[in-house]
C-alpha cells in the first residue's frame, strides 16, 4: 500500500488557485476534441460544424454534471439552497447527469442542423467519451475524493486527507477501465463506417454504464434512495442506461448516414 496526499492546488496565480482537477478536467475536453477533429476531417466535415457540436456538447456536460450531483445525491440540500447549485467550482459533478445532458444537448443539435440525425452525432461522440472519463477519474483521485472501500491488496492507498485507512484506489478501477473503452471504441469506430447507426452509441453506453454498476460495490458513502437497498444511487441510474444501450445494439431499424456537413 501507499499513502496519498497531494495538494490539489497546482499553482496560484494572485488570489485564484488553479486545481488539478480544473486542469484535469480542461484536458478532458481537450483530448476529446481533438479525436473529434480526427473522425470529422475522416468523414470530410466542416471544421464548423464540429466547433458547434463542441459547445453543445461542452455545456450538456457541465450543466447535466452538476444538477444530476444536486438533483440525484443531495437534492433536500440544493432545493433548500438553490445558489449553491452554481457553485460548480466547490465540486459535485455526476456521471449520470452528465449523460442526460449530454443526450439533450446532442437532441437539440441534430434538430438545429439540416442534414444531421441524433444517432449519427451520438455514435461519433460515444467515441470521446470514455477519454474524457479518464481524464475527471484522475482528478477525483487527486482530490481524494469517490473513495473506495477498506482493503488489504497489496495497491491498496491511504488517502491521508480523508483518513489513515487503506482503501481500494477505485478511481483508477475506473480510470483504466475507461482506457479500455476508449480503445475498444476507436476499434469499432474504424470498423463501422458506413454501417447503421446507433451501435456505437448502444456499444459505449452499454460497456461504461455495467462496469460503472460494478465498480460501485467498491465504492464508500454512496448515495441511496433507501438504507436498505441492496444498490446504490449511482447503480440505480446505471440499469436504464445499461437497457438503452442494450436496446440500440439490438433494434432492428437502420438509418442513413447524413449528407450535409
Amino acid at each position: 500500500m501507499f499513502e496519498w496526499n497531494p495538494d490539489p492546488v497546482l499553482f496560484t496565480i494572485g488570489d485564484r488557485a488553479i486545481r488539478w482537477y480544473g486542469l484535469l478536467f480542461a484536458l478532458a475536453f481537450m483530448s476529446s476534441f481533438s479525436v473529434m477533429v480526427w473522425i470529422f476531417r475522416k468523414e470530410k466535415k466542416s471544421d464548423e460544424l464540429l466547433n458547434r457540436l463542441f459547445l453543445y456538447v461542452f455545456v450538456g456536460v457541465v450543466a447535466g454534471a452538476r444538477l444530476g450531483h444536486c438533483l440525484f445525491y443531495s437534492p433536500e440540500f440544493y432545493l433548500s439552497n438553490p445558489v449553491e447549485i452554481l457553485k460548480v467550482w466547490e465540486g459535485g459533478l455526476a456521471s449520470h447527469g452528465a449523460a442526460i445532458g449530454i443526450i439533450l444537448a446532442l437532441l437539440l443539435f441534430a434538430r438545429r442542423t439540416s442534414g444531421m440525425t441524433f444517432l449519427w452525432v451520438a455514435d461519433r461522440v460515444s467515441v470521446v467519451i470514455p477519454l474524457a472519463a479518464i481524464f475527471v477519474r484522475l482528478g477525483n483521485f487527486v482530490n481524494s475524493e469517490i473513495l473506495g472501500l477498506p482493503a488489504d491488496v497489496p495497491w491498496a492507498v491511504v488517502f491521508t486527507r480523508v483518513d489513515t485507512v487503506p482503501r481500494h484506489p477505485v478511481q483508477l478501477y475506473e480510470a483504466i477501465t475507461y482506457l479500455i473503452i476508449f480503445l475498444v471504441m476507436i476499434a469499432l469506430y474504424k470498423k463501422s463506417l458506413g454501417t447503421r447507426t446507433g451501435r456505437l452509441t448502444g456499444s459505449m453506453v452499454t460497456m461504461l454504464f455495467s462496469m460503472r454498476f460494478i465498480l460501485e460495490f467498491f465504492k464508500t458513502g454512496q448515495s441511496t434512495l433507501d438504507p436498505s437497498m441492496p444498490i446504490t444511487m449511482g447503480q440505480l441510474l446505471s440499469i436504464p442506461l445499461v437497457a438503452f444501450g442494450i436496446w440500440l445494439i439490438t433494434r432492428k431499424q437502420d438509418s442513413s448516414p447524413p449528407v450535409s456537413g
